[in-house]
């Protein structure tokens, strides 16, 4: 199967098209779903083959340790990201939503405030919040044509109280690659300002063609003794619903006190998500992340030509990830009314620029990993519903 066949999600459980109708108003009969990172195609055939084998052996009974599977993350680490880890350092959560939760409550109290860098992918501030700390967001500054620091602003809206810096690498919603400079910059400010840095890195391997990306532990080794680096096959192998991400943590220290949390809650890792990881984080895994990229950047390219020939709109242009940050300050409509156009005329369920935080105002951001033809069709959709802009 390619990433162009056809294929229905409706009506499979599927937070994505699901769910749409009722978060956005667009039934998934007649529209498309671009909003959830996940993507419309299955999985990479190394990976249904490991499930295959699975359920073909018929038994899911506990498991006690697993080391094919945290060899196969030091492989993938060390061959995809040129990143030297021991398998001491992997701990196993429940995706990385869990393990940015765990890392609040770990290393911090409520009332305690937790940095981010907005506009940042939404999940930071939602579970901030839900953890009883405070949101403390640092704008980013828009460059030329992406976001840069400004780390003298951001020093500037700290009070002391502030305990976590949680830091997105490559950048969502923009799909910018941070530069070593500028790593090591974000880990000379967490450093100096007494933060635990947690790098969320979920999507270091959808990286586009003449692209490269470098792990914050490269960039940055002198603040790995304070740093939590978070990591997953979720993204790149749209295994999300498995639930199963991992924690990096180089520092003894840091290691402990997650592991301690772990065992309090009673949480160990779920075989089917281990065996799946385990399969990706292979050579035919990585064969099929390559080509999936290539598929991603042809989507991105047909994307933005068209999206940027619209008067008023603007597609940032992409190094990473499958998310297209789409500014349509140009046409001078409000985000409620953007929002109309894209859900009531367009007929597309896109994440709402304003819930990334400051900065995200009258963005829009859609997930470009579909199929061919519906990227086309959202393209057709989208001149229709802003053509009176011309």
């Amino acid at each position: 199967m390619t990433f162009n066949d056809p294929i229905d999600r409706r009506g499979t459980h599927s937070s994505k098209w699901d769910k749409m109708e009722t978060l956005f108003g667009v039934s998934p009969d007649d529209g498309l779903a671009m909003w959830t990172a996940d993507s419309d195609y299955p999985t990479a055939p190394c990976v249904i083959e490991a499930v295959q084998r699975a359920a073909a052996h018929g038994a899911f009974g506990y498991v006690w340790e697993y080391p094919e599977y945290l060899a196969a993350i030091q492989w993938w680490m060390k061959t995809r990201h040129r990143w030297e880890i021991d398998t001491d350092w992997i701990l196993t959560t429940q995706g990385l939503g869990n393990a940015i939760a765990l890392c609040l409550d770990v290393f911090s109290d409520p009332g305690d405030g937790a940095v981010i860098f907005t506009p940042v992918y939404h999940e930071f501030a939602m579970k901030i919040r839900k953890s009883g700390r405070e949101v403390v967001e640092c704008p980013l500054v828009r460059g030329q044509n992406t976001y840069v620091l400004d780390l003298e602003d951001a020093q500037n809206r700290l009070t002391g109280n502030e305990k976590l810096l949680i830091w997105s690498s490559p950048q969502n919603p923009s799909g910018r690659i941070w530069t070593r400079e500028e790593l090591r910059a974000i880990g000379a400010f967490a450093a100096r300002n007494g933060l635990i840095l947690v790098c969320d890195e979920i999507h270091h391997d959808l990286i586009m063609p003449g692209n490269s990306f470098l792990p914050m532990d490269l960039a940055s080794p002198e603040t790995r003794a304070s740093t939590v680096f978070l990591t997953a096959a979720s993204k790149t192998f749209n295994i999300a619903g498995l639930r199963t991400g991992n924690m990096i943590i180089p520092d003894p220290d840091l290691r402990a006190a997650i592991r301690a949390r772990l065992r309090a809650l009673d949480y160990s890792p779920n075989s089917l998500g281990m065996m799946m990881i385990e399969a990706a984080y292979s050579p035919a895994g990585a064969e099929w992340a390559d080509a999936q990229n290539r598929h991603l950047d042809g989507n991105r390219h047909l994307f933005d030509e068209t999206v940027n020939a619209i008067p008023g709109l603007w597609s940032m242009p992409l190094q990473a990830t499958y998310l297209a940050w789409v500014d349509f300050s140009g046409t001078g409509l409000t985000d409620p009314e953007i929002e109309t156009r894209l859900r009531e005329n367009a007929r597309i369920a896109t994440s709402p620029g304003p819930g990334f935080g400051t900065g995200g105002e009258r963005f829009q951001r859609f997930n470009l990993a579909t199929q061919r033809y519906r990227v086309e069709e959202a393209c057709t959709r989208l001149r229709a519903a802003f053509s009176d802009l011309h």
